[in-house]
């Protein structure tokens, strides 16, 4: 049995009622908007765990409402989208969507996207503070500060951060990342990635077209990258064979210090390989 509260964004009845059912047969607590000006006053009146937004809406349209949702809160959103092209998913993830599902959909699928856009990583509060170059995180109070002030990132995009923040040194392969982040069923979304890491970029960087924190780099730049700070003098080719795909990078910082709750860090670095 659940507790969580999800606001259903839709003005096909049809689609309420079904996904009313649906959660409340499930044990969620559901608040129904018909639009997303309602919506958008439901949310002042009431915070929801979840909100399911149907993209196509009269009035105000869905995207332009995940915007305003998205501006105002950090409510994970699933978005309801018409088309399965990837432009369309792209624009459902940079309005501020966590995930989307391609109408029409399945219960159980349905189900499992409501799940992951719940889901915490595990033991984000149990985490030290990290500070590096301007840029400090409050694992326990989730904050985020770059040069003093503080950005608000989306439940998704912080626990990406915290990924990041965590495994630096490793290589992370996209997979690994998904996974992690959203849940065992996810994998192949290379999408959301390459969204995600943008809009982090946009919010910790100090000048996103000239990062410093997050680098777009292949693998074979990683491995190099890696080896030139461990001293190497060349590199394992046979490695290199064994390790081709995408990854996700964030070397160490050169001088850690491990006395107290906080790591401080020369400026850290991750680095995302994009699909080619």
């Amino acid at each position: 049995m659940t507790f969580a509260t999800i606001l259903i964004v839709a003005d096909e009845p049809q689609i309420r009622r079904v996904m009313l059912t649906t959660l409340v047969s499930e044990g969620y607590s559901v608040v129904e908007a018909k639009c997303g000006n309602d919506a958008l006053l439901k949310l002042r009146r009431r915070r929801p765990d979840l909100i399911l937004l149907d993209v196509n809406m009269s009035g105000i349209k869905g995207l332009d409402a995940c915007r305003e949702m998205r501006r105002r809160n950090e409510v994970p959103i699933i978005m309801l989208t018409e088309g399965n092209t990837e432009r369309e998913k792209v624009m459902a993830l940079d309005a501020g969507a966590d995930d989307y599902l391609v109408k029409p959909f399945g219960v159980q699928e349905l189900l499992a996207r409501i799940r992951a856009a719940l889901r915490r990583a595990p033991a984000t509060e149990n985490s030290p503070s990290f500070e590096s170059n301007g840029l400090k995180i409050d694992f326990e109070r989730r904050t985020v500060f770059v040069r003093g002030e503080r950005k608000h990132l989306t439940p998704k995009e912080f626990e990406l951060l915290w990924l990041l923040v965590k495994n630096r040194g490793k290589p992370l392969r996209h997979r690994k990342l998904l996974q992690a982040i959203w849940g065992p069923d996810y994998g192949d979304e290379t999408e959301y990635l390459r969204v995600f890491i943008s809009q982090l970029r946009k919010k910790i960087e100090r000048n996103p077209s000239q990062p410093q924190f997050i680098l777009h780099r292949s693998l074979a730049r990683i491995s190099i990258r890696t080896a030139l700070r461990c001293n190497e003098r060349r590199l394992d080719e046979n490695s290199q064979r064994r390790d081709k795909g995408d990854s996700c990078f964030v070397p160490t910082s050169r001088r850690p210090q491990t006395s107290g709750p906080t790591m401080r860090s020369m400026p850290t670095f991750a680095t995302y390989s994009r699909t080619t």
